[in-house]
């Protein structure tokens, strides 16, 4: 599966308001929500609310992307999205807002990232990984109707 590397950029700025507000707020519920989108996005990218939103409210509005990425990067770093919203979510609920803080910053400093400057940490995790595994994947593709 390929995406349109807007989207997930798209995606990653509705992230940071949300993780500003699960700091501000010290909301462990709401950071069980962007928990959900984590893991909903990370199973299927495609299935992923501000995906489904980026698609029918921001796409149409804008050109055929140049270049196309594969899913299998963004479905890692949404699962260590989750992971680190999973643990906010236990740091709030369970009185250890401590937790819930550390944890929600660091999410928030990796959306930040992605949405500000397109650095997507769990992204470029996943293609060292799998540089070290020997099975290196490509970065980016040309759609064929840009060719």
């Amino acid at each position: 599966m390929l995406l349109d590397p807007r989207g997930p950029r798209f995606a990653a700025a509705v992230t940071t308001v949300v993780l500003v507000l699960v700091l501000i707020l010290t909301s462990g519920w709401l950071a069980l929500a962007q928990a959900a989108v984590f893991a909903v996005t990370a199973a299927n990218p495609r299935f992923g609310p501000y995906g489904i939103l980026y698609r029918t409210l921001v796409a149409p509005r804008l050109s055929r992307p140049t270049e196309l990425e594969p899913a299998e990067p963004v479905r890692f770093a949404q699962l260590v999205g989750f992971a680190f919203t999973a643990v906010a979510t236990v740091g709030f609920l369970t009185g250890v807002t401590a937790l819930g803080l550390v944890a929600a910053a660091f999410a928030l400093i990796a959306a930040f990232l992605s949405a500000a400057f397109g650095l997507c940490l769990g992204c470029e995790a996943y293609l060292v990984l799998r540089r070290l595994t020997g099975r290196p994947l490509p970065a980016r593709r040309v759609p064929a109707a840009t060719r």
